[in-house]
């Protein structure tokens, strides 16, 4: 009947294993955001346990769902045992560095190992987000019936026009999202992921994950290997804007310090440290408050623009008909220029997400440098920030209608919003330097 789901006619077992699984991830976590101000079940672990088993409901309910045969639903599953296994022996080849570190460890370093965790967790919980919805619901849709060349119902699009293109869409999905997956697993247990953050086994993994979070992106995204290979070279470009931005800024950071650097006295120099080291926290308190939010900003236009990337506005043709291939966007033969300025804006806005994502994850240089390294990639991920935002809106412009007469206003909206800042802006200082000013006549 209409309503009815297609996999509970042409595979039962499949669907019920998927439905169930589902069900069980889905009440779990409902369990868990209503028992969670209760300290009991925080003290005796049960929140932890009931989160692992909504974990392993996930990891069913995707391995069911995102495929058709019991080979490929194994083959996801045991990419989640692969990833744990391969953090556990990385852990160990650590294990004397990890003990030798943990005798020294202070509060400080519990402090910095948590902030970590908590970026990781983000990102985790964008990957598992958005590769669960796209594996099961993969780029180009699904056959809604039966065909003559023996595809039944159900089966995705690109499965049958593109076999080697969609393989490498959901290995490269599934990847990240048994990745995501066990390193939630191994970041809700302070047992397990103090070690591994220490190793570095977890930044290993997450940025694993990103990358294949880029794979599928580029294999779904499209039915070209041309445009596949753009974005790759899309991905080239931005790291070298990025690589190029923070040379700048350390080159300018050089020559300043050259000009500025006089000989300074003992005593002033000693004033000098004890001045910084009571600053340091203040610093790196406010570096942690723009790593988050840089951190959040590229995690929502992640989620949004790969979504959008996948499931282009306009929809897919569902039938070969009138020479049209069944999987193909509905508005690449019908406004190519308009799905040409969308999709290449997205897919910039997406990889300078990743990017941003990719730089805030590891701890690269040694102390000494650590501080400089810090200062001014913050600035270079700001700058990436604001291009990611902008291709975003050009996006927008471009994917949410189909006139040009709506893009320019919705580009006349952008002035405005802008407009309005501004205005708000020369306002306040007015009021503040009035204020500076009646308080400066009173004194």
């Amino acid at each position: 009947m209409a309503g009815d789901p297609i996999l509970i006619t042409t595979n039962i077992r499949r669907y019920r294993a998927f439905y169930y699984c589902n069900s069980v991830a889905f009440v779990a976590s409902l369990l868990v955001i209503v028992l969670v101000q209760t300290e009991r079940l925080i003290k005796h672990h049960v929140l932890e346990a009931a989160m692992i088993l909504d974990l392993f409901g996930l990891i069913g309910a995707y391995a069911a769902g995102s495929c058709r045969d019991v080979s490929s639903s194994i083959y996801v599953m045991a990419l989640a045992g692969a990833a744990l296994i391969y953090v556990v022996i990385h852990i160990v080849f650590f294990t004397l560095e990890l003990d030798h570190k943990d005798k020294k460890a202070d509060e400080q370093e519990d402090e910095l190992l948590e902030k970590r965790r908590k970026r990781l967790l983000l990102f985790t919980i964008l990957a598992a987000t958005i590769t669960y919805q796209a594996g099961l619901t993969p780029p180009g849709g699904f056959l809604l019936q039966d065909d003559t060349l023996g595809h039944h119902a159900g089966d995705p699009i690109l499965l049958h026009n593109y076999p080697v293109r969609y393989h490498a869409f959901f290995y490269c999905n599934s990847v990240s999202f048994m990745l995501s997956i066990a390193l939630i697993i191994l970041l809700v247990n302070p047992n397990l992921y103090r070690p591994a953050i220490r190793s570095n086994a977890l930044s290993v993994c997450t940025a694993v994950g990103l990358f294949c979070l880029m794979g599928a992106y580029a294999a779904g995204s499209t039915q070209h290997r041309k445009t596949s290979i753009y974005i790759f070279v899309l991905v080239a470009v931005v790291l070298l804007v990025a690589a190029g931005l923070l040379l700048v800024f350390l080159l300018k950071r050089k020559l300043s310090n050259a000009v500025v650097a006089q000989p300074r006295e003992q005593n002033e120099e000693e004033r000098k440290k004890e001045a910084e080291e009571k600053n340091e926290d203040e610093e790196e308190a406010k570096k942690h408050a723009r790593r988050k939010y840089l951190m959040l900003l590229g995690i929502l236009v992640a989620s949004v623009a790969y979504q959008a990337g996948l499931e282009p506005p306009g929809g897919a043709w569902q039938n070969n008909d009138n020479g049209h291939e069944a999987g193909n966007p509905v508005m690449h033969d019908n406004r190519r220029p308009r799905y040409l300025a969308f999709f290449y804006s997205n897919s910039i806005s997406f990889v300078a997400s990743i990017v941003v994502i990719i730089m805030l994850l590891p701890q690269w240089l040694p102390k000494k440098k650590e501080g400089e390294w810090e200062k001014w990639s913050l600035r270079v991920m700001n700058w990436m920030i604001r291009l990611d935002l902008f291709a975003l809106l050009v996006a927008y412009a471009a994917g949410s209608n189909r006139g040009l007469k709506t893009s320019l206003y919705v580009v006349a909206l952008i002035f405005a919003v802008l407009g309005y800042f501004a205005i708000h802006t020369v306002l306040a200082c007015t009021v503040c330097r009035r204020e500076r000013r009646q308080s400066s006549s009173v004194v």
